[in-house]
């Protein structure tokens, strides 16, 4: 880590990241009325070198083409300290952005709320959240771009609430500011731990990144958050709503689609993405202090639909099975796909969820259940894709969705089948023959009405391959069918769709 770049005034920033021309100031002028001689003369030097008459300035303009509000703050004002003034304006530019159905750029760097005026300040934080919670229930994306530095009362409220969440590289982030730490300890706070780099790793961040790359990054992010229509993408209106597959499909036996499962060349996830996938931006964590490398979440287009898109990652390296802390990232994307109405693909694509006294200990049934209990009541428009292996209940926490697909050689199994093997014959060599058994095959997921559609994997001009011998066309196909059935999804009547998935999963096992 080199350290943060050299300071940049907050409307220099601003400018940058919007189109030419395109700022507009909403800041109405502040009047210094303190009382107290001292902190107006702080008030009145903060004024004289910022040419600004408070540490917030608010606005609009374009980033791309597209309009969009912001809030910044000025950190050579007063370190970028928030009072009433400052959080009465921040109020009022949120509401002004719910008002006018515009995304909001959050852009802070402060030292927290404004010592001078005390208690009456630090409270602003309660109202500049309920303002940001009200744009968000309005289903409009908030991303934040957090600037060195940024601490206290502004990152435990406005700076924490993102959809998307960026920060400059070298960037000092923290609740408690290391001179405080230090005066009221008596030691200095650890080094390395209040660091754009550090709260990547840990899930608190999505990315680092130098602002000159935020018009980029914001455009991206916006294209889907927004649910823009993709004139290169399918047109919704043209699709129904797909029913069940019934076409004849191959007798391939369990013990085959096992072995081709676990072909380590069989494409995952970002395989998938990178394929299939445009505008795609990588969110890591579940912003809450965890982040776990076997969950890939991302934003992105797949076939001209913007989605939010969760899965199994078991190609990411050095990847454990999937833990707690995953599926708790994997319901963050749960969480933003209903916020903004964004349709959810999630992709099954595991050997298995963690088994640790960790994993007990951080409660991982109950997170499976609150996984499930999510996805069956998600307001917004969901699609499975069951792309390998599915195995136990890390695999079933992905699985509740309106429209499931699978692939020729995915399965799905209460255990991994070596496990259910050990169970039912006493031995782990019977792992084929348990999974025949027990009917974990795409072609049984058909019948029983657990998968809507199986995806074939051969290629199309006839053999006998599967997904890793030919894994460019078999994305492409898939990705075909899955921008296909996201579309419709994303074209149903949302009343409709949901009765239809209430009924859906009753139905499970119904004769």
């Amino acid at each position: 880590m080199t350290g943060p770049s050299p300071r940049t005034p907050a409307l220099d920033l601003i400018e940058a990241v919007v189109d030419p021309g395109s700022r507009r100031s909403w800041d109405e002028p502040v009047a210094v009325t303190t009382e107290d001689e001292s902190y107006r003369a702080d008030l009145e030097r903060a004024r004289e070198l910022t040419g600004l008459d408070e540490s917030v300035v608010t606005g609009e303009g374009r980033i791309r083409g597209r309009r969009v509000a912001f809030v910044a703050c000025e950190f050579r004002f007063l370190a970028g300290s928030i009072g009433v003034a400052a959080g009465e304006r921040l109020v009022r530019a949120v509401e002004r952005a719910t008002e006018e159905r515009l995304p909001l750029l959050a852009v802070p760097a402060s030292g927290g709320t404004r010592m001078q005026e005390g208690t009456v300040a630090f409270v602003q934080m309660v109202k500049v959240t309920a303002a940001i919670a009200s744009l968000k229930a309005a289903g409009l994306p908030y991303l934040v771009y957090l600037r060195h530095p940024t601490t206290g009362g502004v990152l435990a409220s406005w700076g924490s609430l993102g959809h998307v969440t960026g920060a400059e590289p070298g960037a000092l982030i923290g609740f408690l500011g290391p001179r405080v730490h230090e005066a009221l300890y008596g030691e200095e706070f650890p080094s390395g731990v209040q660091t754009a780099e550090n709260l990547l790793a840990h899930g608190l961040v999505d990315a680092v990144f130098p602002a000159r790359q935020l018009p980029g990054v914001a455009a991206r992010a916006l294209a889907v958050l927004c649910g823009d229509a993709d004139p290169e993408g399918p047109d919704s209106r043209s699709h129904e709503p797909a029913g069940r597959d019934t076409a004849a499909a191959p007798d391939t036996p369990a013990a085959e689609s096992l072995q081709r499962s676990r072909r380590p060349e069989r494409p995952g996830v970002r395989a998938l993405l990178k394929v299939a996938g445009r505008e795609v931006t990588p969110l890591s964590g579940t912003a809450a202090g965890e982040h776990d490398p076997g969950l890939l979440l991302a934003l992105a287009r797949i076939g001209g639909t913007p989605c939010v898109v969760l899965g199994h990652d078991r190609r990411a390296e050095s990847a454990p099975p999937l833990g707690p802390g995953g599926l708790r990232e994997a319901r963050r994307g749960m969480r933003i796909a209903a916020e903004l109405n964004l349709p959810l693909l999630t992709v099954v694509d595991t050997a298995g969820a963690a088994l640790s006294r960790e994993a007990e200990e951080g409660g991982l049934a109950a997170e499976i259940a609150r996984c499930l209990a999510d996805l069956v009541t998600l307001s917004a428009p969901t699609l499975c894709l069951l792309l390998g292996q599915g195995a136990g209940g890390g695999a079933l926490a992905l699985l509740p969705a309106d429209r499931v697909l699978a692939a020729r050689h995915a399965w799905l199994s209460p255990l991994p089948p070596e496990g259910a093997s050990a169970i039912m014959y006493r031995t782990t060599d019977r792992a084929e023959e348990a999974a025949a058994r027990q009917g974990v095959r795409s072609a049984d997921l058909l019948a029983h009405g657990i998968v809507d559609r199986v995806i074939e994997e051969a290629p199309e001009d006839g053999g006998d391959g599967d997904a890793a011998d030919g894994p460019s066309a078999f994305l492409t196909r898939l990705g075909t069918v899955l921008g296909s059935e996201l579309a419709a999804l994303r074209a149903e009547k949302p009343t409709a769709r949901l009765a239809a998935r209430r009924l859906r999963h009753r139905g499970l096992g119904a004769r």
